[in-house]
């Protein structure tokens, strides 16, 4: 099937079209089985996600190099890489929702893909809804999850930059970065949660949706202050359909 992705992309099934847009939650399906890749593809367009495929761990990886993901559905059983030695790999740097999918149900196997840190676990045979119902699940618990309860730093670091949250003050080393009152406004809402999901309503300050819609381009602004990529940013990320996060070094 290839990659499903992009605003205003669908697919025709006879004379219907499913429209998928680009704020839909975006999942990568990571399954050697090419026909189950497709269908698993097909259903999740029909019901309102973007979706890439691989065929395997690697081909997942290189993916996840140049895209972020709001989910990963991952089979357990592949040649080479297992799913489980992905999901670790993956759990070390990123906790991305993770729903593991398998032919073993048996209850070792459940466990071992939970203590890895999946979200969830589905055997085969299944039936396709369950699986949009669970993915859709870990996907709303995630978005709810509330912060941790901690004090906030003075000062907040992530690539070579410095921001101070009691100033609104941008440092590259030793050189000042210059912000608009906007900028400096959406990226101290945005350090208050650091590493958490901010909402682009949260973002948008006095005048709610009138000036939710500029969001996007003081982010874009933002990004080409602070990212070495713009195009595919590491520190400011979009979270598809809820906002973005600010992404520090811990």
């Amino acid at each position: 099937m290839g990659d499903i992705a992009g605003q205003e992309i669908g697919e025709t099934r006879g004379e219907i079209r499913v429209e998928v847009p680009d704020h839909a939650p975006h999942v990568l399906v990571v399954d050697d089985d090419r026909r189950l890749r497709e269908l698993l593809g097909r259903f999740l367009v029909e019901n309102g996600f973007r979706v890439t495929s691989a065929a395997s761990a690697a081909e997942a990886r290189a993916k996840s190099a140049h895209l972020v993901f709001d989910a990963l559905v991952l089979d357990v059983m592949m040649p080479g890489e297992t799913g489980f030695d992905y999901a670790r790999a993956v759990r070390a740097d990123s906790d991305v929702p993770i729903l593991m999918l398998t032919a073993r149900s048996e209850t070792a196997d459940r466990i071992t893909g939970l203590e890895i840190g999946a979200d969830d676990y589905i055997a085969k045979p299944f039936e396709p809804r369950e699986l949009v119902l669970r993915l859709s699940a870990v996907l709303r618990r995630r978005t709810q999850e509330p912060a941790p309860a901690v004090a906030d730093p003075e000062e907040l670091r992530f690539g070579p930059f410095v921001f101070r949250l009691d100033r609104g003050e941008l440092r590259r080393g030793d050189e000042p970065i210059r912000l608009t009152e906007r900028e400096r406004e959406i990226l101290t809402i945005l350090g208050h949660k650091a590493g958490a999901n901010v909402l682009r309503e949260e973002l948008a300050g006095q005048g709610g949706a009138l000036n939710e819609r500029t969001v996007d381009v003081q982010i874009n602004r933002l990004r080409r202050k602070i990212e070495l990529d713009p195009a595919n940013p590491l520190i400011l990320q979009t979270v598809r359909g809820i906002g973005y996060r600010l992404v520090v070094d811990r």
